[in-house]
């Protein structure tokens, strides 16, 4: 995350390990959005990680500038629509699904709007104080903050699904924590937190499986 590149790619290694084994617990394709969102954190641990390399070397290389960027798209524009969608897929209720796919469209806008100012602005990352720190032309409002906390997590918490629900939790705890005591670096800080929670993913699935073999064998 935001303290070293050691723990960018333990990070990375661990979720990528937890991302295998719950595609490999996943029973249905529907399923595999939220299952596979582990790998995807590991592979944005991974661009942080290699971000610490480049950096000390060439902080204005093409190659430190494209790892930015393709952080800062996982990070603000591709959660806030990949997420409520994982969750929607996997929920059987009508009622909280309707609720979800309110989540949704604030997703969709947050991400369209945080895409546009990736593409349109510069940015920039740097080592500072033993935290990485993007560097943007602007600093977002706090209601595209809250907007966008309200995409990513909350369709976790209005899940039916107990292991889903705190998987939201832990990332909504991480983000509140990020925010207080991380703030320079709370892009980074929370993406950290987030992979971290993701490895509650491995635990819905494989409680799910237990629950159909011991339905089977009922």
């Amino acid at each position: 995350m935001c303290f070293s590149a050691t723990a960018n790619f333990v990070t990375a290694g661990v979720t990528g390990i937890v991302g295998i084994v719950s595609l490999s617990r996943a029973n249905e394709r529907w399923e595999w959005p939220l299952a596979a969102a582990p790998l995807l954190f590991a592979l944005q641990q991974s661009i942080e990680g290699l971000l610490w390399l480049t950096i000390p070397l060439a902080p204005d290389g093409s190659i430190s500038a494209g790892l930015t960027l393709l952080f800062l798209f996982f990070a603000e524009a591709f959660w806030p629509v990949y997420a409520p969608i994982a969750v929607l897929l996997i929920e059987p209720n009508d009622r909280r699904r309707r609720l979800m796919f309110v989540c949704l469209a604030v997703g969709a806008g947050v991400s369209a709007y945080l895409l546009q100012g990736i593409l349109s602005r510069s940015h920039g990352a740097a080592i500072l104080d033993g935290h990485i720190v993007y560097l943007t032309e602007y600093r977002h409002s706090n209601a595209i903050g809250l907007a966008y906390l309200a995409a990513a997590g909350f369709p976790f918490l209005l899940s039916s699904q107990r292991t889903v629900v705190a998987l939201g939790a832990i990332v909504l705890v991480g983000s509140t924590v990020a925010y207080v005591f991380y703030w320079e670096a709370f892009v980074s800080v929370w993406c950290f937190f987030a992979a971290a929670a993701s490895t509650a993913v491995l635990c819905h699935f494989e409680l799910s499986r237990r629950q159909r073999l011991k339905l089977a064998s009922a």
